[in-house]
């Protein structure tokens, strides 16, 4: 396993292939939720080792999904000596799984009656199991909440205790609906307790050049965050400015790329609003400190209306997803959002970009206010928004059918209201079953392959190369293109491996990296990374291990979604909005642009066409175009034109065993 798998994520893969076969769903009793760290996971003394990485079937796309996380939960529990934990079968009551390595035990017990939601829950729990106030840094709570009881969108929450606010903060594993199997499961929380955190814990070969590397960066982060992103102010607010000022804020649906609103939603107003001047890493030693928070926030909605609560501040994907993007720029009402999909245990990319699709439909008709059960689903109403996410949380109305996925509503759209099938799939911002991540892709083709050709679906942490493709210019051919979908998602996967958070890597740059051959890579800390390794592990390492590494793990993820019935060709395609416009409006908000590259890449004369006649000519050069696209990005990865790994390809990896082999058989 260590040599093959690492740790993480692979650990996570591996121990789901063994325990699933090709009919199992994520309610099946089989399916399994594994929570592992990896071998650098926990240290203390380099920023960003706090991750844990979550595997399960997700209730959205029926494939393996895996989702990274913060908090105490992943090295408290590996110091309690554990690499994984796997979690298979049903409780027929609501339990409690509580990892004790103070005392050496691991218990099921039946859970207490208190409320499921995890601002409650957490808190709740925390006190009960902790022995002082003191001790309550020493406790992890996973937990998740009504939300996801009753939707196919529900997230897990990672709690620590903050003891300079006296207050559990929430980090989550948001995506792919893995909160949704915890509580199908029958699972309230699982408990960690662990006493005595120390900086060598996990025993590592050269804890020296572990505390210089730390200490180098440790440096950076106080020298140059300030002139850089500001992520110990801002944290990822900055990015809402910076994606509306290259037309890459999605708006409405990902209609359109900026709106003069949305600096509402961007670093000025959360600076205001964050609780800053205290701590805010999310494990012991990570400088960079972006986990900030909300102090008394008061709730105008719902169960907990008139309570001032702490909440965690929305990350850029929350206030893009349930903000701009359904053309809401309230930076209260945004929060509030926020706060209720963690609490109720909902995704809010998921929740985001289901609710802009369903904003979409009603604006055009094709559904109503008889279908909706009175709700008035425009753009910008929040209100009705919130009373989308409470009936979601109640299990009611057509919060139950929205709950369901972006996916599953196009298919139901079509049956039962007659919508038009093609439209749907062109507006439907969803890929196997999970919705995008908040970037629009229109105009960055490495950017819409990333999304295409990812294993879980279009989420960004595995390929993000908008910077590099649309505004740096940095791989402009179908080669450079096919490059970087090579080497980037599988150093992204290194750090699910490992127990790392990517900021550190490249939210922080050294002062000279603009001067290095590949600054996109920031080669400084990929070195960084090398020798932390070779570190904490003792074992001979190099860049080009650390990339087998991760394509191991990845392969094997692309040959899971073979046997889990999707994982070909057919399944890599996009919405059409991800690549070019789809409506009259949305080309003719840019149809200089358009027009000028109808002109000058298509070598068509727009003068005198309708814009139905420019959609459709331009339809036809970026689709010729991401086809290309895909054939080169294959062949790069080793997989035939189908987008399967050949097996000279899982022999160079040694991952050719045998019920591996036998599902590429079945393809070629």
């Amino acid at each position: 396993m260590k040599k093959k798998f690492t740790g993480g994520r692979g650990y996570g893969m591996k121990y789901l292939w063994d325990a699933v076969n090709p009919d199992t769903r994520w309610d099946s009793p089989e399916n399994e939720i594994i929570i592992a760290q990896g071998p650098i996971g926990g240290i203390t003394q380099y920023p960003g080792s706090g991750k844990s990485y979550v595997v399960t079937i997700s209730p959205l796309t029926d494939l393996p999904v895996d989702s990274n996380v913060g908090g105490h939960f992943g090295p408290l529990f590996k110091f309690c000596g554990f690499d994984a934990l796997e979690i298979q079968g049903k409780a027929k009551e609501d339990v409690i799984v509580f990892i004790d390595g103070d005392n050496n035990r691991v218990v099921i017990e039946e859970a207490p009656e208190e409320c499921v939601n995890s601002h409650i829950l957490a808190e709740t729990l925390t006190e009960m199991y902790a022995d002082s106030e003191e001790d309550k840094q020493n406790i992890s709570v996973v937990s998740a909440g009504k939300g996801a009881e009753h939707t196919r969108i529900g997230i897990l929450n990672f709690s620590y205790y903050d003891m300079h606010r006296k207050k559990c903060k929430l980090k989550q594993a948001g995506r792919g609906g893995i909160g949704s199997v915890f509580r199908n499961k029958k699972i309230k929380a699982i408990v960690v307790k662990k006493s005595g955190i120390r900086g060598d814990l996990n025993n590592p070969a050269d804890l020296d050049t572990i505390i210089k590397l730390g200490i180098k960066l440790h440096k950076e982060i106080h020298d140059l965050d300030d002139k850089q992103c500001r992520m110990r102010v801002h944290g990822t607010t900055q990015l809402v400015d910076a994606m509306n000022a290259h037309d890459l804020l999605p708006v409405n649906n990902f209609q359109y790329g900026e709106h003069p609103e949305a600096p509402k939603l961007g670093k000025e107003s959360f600076e205001k609003m964050f609780d800053l001047g205290k701590p805010d890493g999310c494990w012991y030693g990570c400088t960079l400190a972006c986990a900030h928070a909300l102090q008394n926030f008061e709730i105008k909605t719902g169960p907990y209306k008139g309570q001032k609560v702490f909440t965690d501040g929305p990350e850029y994907e929350t206030l893009a997803g349930v903000g701009s993007n359904c053309g809401i720029f309230d930076p209260v009402a945004v929060t509030e959002t926020n706060f209720y999909c963690d609490t109720y245990g909902i995704d809010t990319i998921s929740f985001g970009t289901l609710c802009a699709f369903v904003m979409e439909c009603y604006e055009r008709g094709i559904i109503n206010k008889e279908i909706t059960g009175g709700l008035e689903l425009n753009f910008g109403n929040w209100e009705a928004q919130m009373e989308l996410m409470h009936q979601m949380a109640r299990g009611e109305g057509f919060g139950v059918v929205a709950g369901q996925g972006v996916h599953r509503m196009k298919k139901l759209f079509v049956e039962k209201y007659g919508a038009d099938r093609d439209f749907l799939n062109d507006i439907g911002m969803e890929m196997k079953g999970l919705e995008f991540s908040e970037y629009v892709s229109k105009e960055s083709l490495a950017q819409q392959g990333g999304y295409g050709t990812a294993n879980k679906g279009p989420q960004h942490d595995e390929n993000w190369l908008i910077f590099m493709d649309m505004i740096r210019n940095q791989i402009p051919t179908f080669e450079d293109k096919a490059e970087a979908l090579f080497y980037f998602p599988l150093f992204r996967t290194w750090f699910s491996l490992m127990g790392l958070c990517k900021l550190p890597w490249n939210d922080i740059m050294p002062a000279d990296n603009h001067l290095t051959d590949e600054p996109a890579k920031v080669p400084e800390h990929v070195d960084n990374y090398v020798a932390l390794y070779k570190a904490v592990t003792g074992n001979d390492f190099s860049k080009e291990e650390m990339l087998r590494q991760s394509e191991r793990v990845y392969n094997l993820q692309k040959v899971f979604c073979l046997k889990m019935g999707k994982g070909l060709r057919k399944y890599d395609y996009p919405p059409y909005r991800a690549v070019g416009p789809v409506t009259v409006e949305e080309y003719e908000s840019r149809s200089e642009r358009y027009d000028k590259q109808l002109k000058e890449l298509v070598g068509v004369d727009p003068e005198g066409m309708t814009t139905e006649e420019k959609i459709k000519a331009l339809r036809e050069y970026r689709e010729d175009r991401y086809e290309t696209l895909l054939d080169v990005v294959y062949k790069r990865r080793g997989w035939t034109k189908n987008a399967i790994p050949t097996i000279e390809k899982l022999k160079e990896l040694g991952i050719d065993y045998p019920d591996v082999v036998e599902v590429v058989k079945r393809f070629l």
